[in-house]
């Protein structure tokens, strides 16, 4: 299999792979469309490889870290009383209490990409929660296709009550000190935005990527936010100006970065849109952000 050089992959080509991690098209619709990019000795097989994640390639944290202790735990959503199941994270040794941060996955489940950054989390020096909001319909399984599929069939704002009620289990945890914020990628970011709109006693919300809460609820975000988002991810930033005016004419605590020349996904390190300098840089941020708001 010939080996790709990213220069050989058209910015058409991530945009498709968007509109097909995002559910706008099927997978028969995705390939059929990605055979139009198979020249010069590209082939569909090839670019598949290429575009979907590697999860067991890049996991910077690794489930057998010493430097975490890690648990599943489970917890009661507000939302029909169902059970959600969720990676708990702490800094191994770690006896006190730390700040909390729940971790929100993207529109799959909590793949092994998620817990990774759960993990990080606790690196950096909190107690972090991942929940997998396909707990009700038996957890993430294996495949991010199997779990879009079976994200799409549970309403978000039910999944909002299921993180809105892991922010609760995480604030009253013994081991947190009752000061959470929340992290969100992609669909992910959407809830955390939601999330600041929702829990007053939110201390911070960083949303990657994410989609923007309603004008109208606006006024509600007490959280101060930290916004990052992709130059290249139209289908998100076009709802950025209105949730910009919204929160100045609100007069919100936010900052917002826009990273030049990169797509939506950059922070993840399973797949070709992952930058690395943008992705260090974000989460650099968003370590020294959760410090000063959360302590």
């Amino acid at each position: 299999m010939k080996k790709i050089n990213p220069s050989d992959i058209s910015q058409d080509v991530f945009d498709l792979y968007d509109s097909y991690a995002h559910n706008q098209i099927d997978r028969r619709t995705f390939v059929e469309k990605l055979s139009l990019y198979a020249v010069g000795g590209l082939t569909v097989s090839s670019l598949l490889d290429y575009l979907l994640p590697k999860y067991q390639e890049k996991q910077q944290v690794r489930a057998n870290d010493p430097r975490v202790e890690t648990k599943y735990v489970t917890y009661k959503s507000k939302e029909g009383g169902g059970k959600i199941n969720a990676l708990l994270a702490r800094p191994a040794g770690e006896k006190g209490k730390l700040p909390g941060i729940v971790v929100v996955h993207e529109n799959r489940g909590l793949n092994p990409h998620i817990e990774d950054v759960c993990r990080r989390a606790a690196l950096a020096g909190f107690v972090a929660l991942a929940p997998d909001a396909l707990t009700p319909l038996g957890g993430y399984p294996g495949t991010d296709d199997e779990g879009r599929e079976l994200q799409r069939k549970r309403d978000r704002n039910e999944m909002l009550e299921d993180f809105i009620a892991g922010f609760e289990y995480l604030k009253k945890h013994k081991r947190c000190t009752g000061n959470v914020g929340v992290v969100g990628f992609c669909f992910g970011g959407w809830i955390a935005n939601m999330m600041a709109a929702r829990v007053p006693d939110l201390k911070a919300s960083v949303p990657f990527y994410g989609g923007q809460a309603p004008a109208e609820l606006v006024p509600n975000i007490q959280a101060p936010l930290l916004l990052h988002f992709a130059a290249l991810d139209n289908r998100v930033n076009a709802g950025w100006p209105d949730y910009e005016r919204a929160l100045k004419a609100n007069n919100k605590e936010f900052k917002a970065y826009i990273y030049p020349d990169v797509n939506h996904g950059f922070h993840n390190d399973t797949t070709p849109r992952y930058n690395e300098e943008a992705a260090k840089l974000a989460w650099e941020r968003t370590v020294d952000f959760f410090k000063a708001k959360l302590k």
